[in-house]
């Protein structure tokens, strides 16, 4: 209480007030609350307090290398003034420095599946003497194929022991498989599977695919702070990238294909305000925490709905305003309403404003696709919105041509 008081915690959030009493006594529990409303203390509090009391160790599973450093930043600032040594277990990262601190008996080991599972194999991690874990984001882990990883896990746990669940959308698959790991769990749900922050407002504009950049070039001058941008691809967000910064723009890209250094630079350097733009795939769509995002772009649909709610909810966080818009193709109407089924609100259309010229382009493809006018391809939308879908296309077959091996066909 001491820290938390020095550290300026003064009035818990919903999923704190309800989840931490549960967790003091020991008992596991599912905790289902929004993104932004303070998990992380609500099973890191609890965590410190009972490893204070008890003999052992705790293991906190997380989806992601940015998650597992931001979890860390944060337990941190409560375990160190206690003396509880902490490592951080994830891929791209040396592997010679996690054993020499595993060698050290740590008190919190915080990891990503795919690495745990390599110490494991190599019989540089013992997770015998764990008495609490936390599965933060479980649904993500075990919806984005981390489920073999996190079951082999679980059977190096011990069988006595301490199980928390936490995350923004449990769906009830989902909720049945996780389950499997724990013993009379406690559902703390402070907010529907779905919900979004009070303070957040959304939007979407029915464009063709070869105009969104000129929008997000109009966005870009409409809304001047800080602005997080998802796409799909990797390759999506780099390409994206390079066109923001040719719009003067200081921007950075954040995917699988950058080193981890690479990812810590540039998640650094938008919490600093060293770049304006964040141009990310959904490896930054949960459980990051950075003050002060005015915009969200959902330049592409994300794959899975839940992952909506996650991408927003970067924005109006612990309060505070945020806006979201998403950029829809008019073919993509199912989508819109399965993401307005999951949040239970019917998602806002916006006319498309006057757009700004094109820029210079650097790439011209061979092939230009017929699209629709805007006018046109967002009434076509409206229409479609409310008419369910066809059962199937015909897609008619090209002809496959083996190539001949002969050096004189080949030319």
């Amino acid at each position: 209480m001491e820290i938390v008081a020095k550290l300026n915690y003064k009035i818990p959030t919903p999923i704190q007030r309800q989840a931490i009493p549960v967790a003091l006594q020991g008992k596991d529990l599912v905790g289902v609350a929004q993104t932004g409303t303070g998990k992380t203390l609500a099973f890191g509090i609890p965590l410190i307090q009972r490893l204070n009391q008890i003999s052992g160790s705790g293991l906190i599973v997380l989806p992601t290398r940015e998650l597992a450093l931001q979890v860390d930043e944060v337990l941190s600032r409560f375990g160190s003034k206690m003396s509880f040594k902490t490592v951080v277990l994830i891929g791209g990262a040396p592997i010679r420095p996690q054993i020499q601190a595993l060698s050290r008996n740590p008190r919190i080991i915080i990891a990503t599946p795919g690495r745990l599972n390599d110490h494991l194999q190599q019989k540089t991690a013992n997770l015998k003497n764990v008495k609490i874990v936390v599965l933060d984001e479980a649904d993500r882990m075990l919806d984005m194929g981390f489920a073999p990883q996190i079951k082999k896990i679980f059977q190096e746990l011990p069988a006595e022991r301490q199980t928390m669940l936490f995350s923004a959308t449990l769906a009830p698959e989902i909720m049945k498989m996780a389950t499997s790991f724990l013993k009379l769990p406690i559902r703390i749900e402070v907010a529907p599977t779905g919900s979004i922050a009070e303070h957040l407002t959304q939007e979407i504009f029915i464009i063709r695919k070869d105009d969104k950049i000129r929008l997000v070039d109009k966005l870009l001058q409409q809304y001047l702070g800080a602005t997080l941008i998802f796409t799909r691809t990797k390759h999506g967000a780099k390409k994206l990238t390079g066109n923001i910064r040719d719009m003067n723009h200081s921007a950075v890209e954040i995917h699988s294909n950058r080193s981890l250094s690479q990812r810590k630079e540039a998640m650094a350097g938008f919490k600093s305000g060293k770049y304006r733009v964040l141009i990310a795939t959904d490896i930054a769509s949960r459980g990051i925490d950075v003050i002060g995002i005015e915009l969200v772009i959902n330049y592409d649909l994300p794959t899975s709905t839940e992952d909506y709610v996650h991408r927003i909810g970067r924005t109006a966080r612990a309060g505070v305003a945020g806006h979201a818009i998403s950029l829809v193709a008019p073919e993509q109407r199912r989508e819109v309403r399965n993401i307005e089924r999951l949040i239970r609100k019917t998602l806002p259309i916006s006319p498309i404003p006057e757009l700004p010229p094109k820029r210079p382009i650097k790439f011209v493809p061979t092939i230009q696709p017929i699209q629709l006018g805007q006018k046109s391809a967002q009434k076509s939308f409206s229409k479609q919105r409310s008419r369910p879908r066809a059962s199937g296309f015909y897609h008619k077959r090209r002809p496959f041509h083996r190539q001949s091996n002969s050096r004189s066909q080949r030319g």
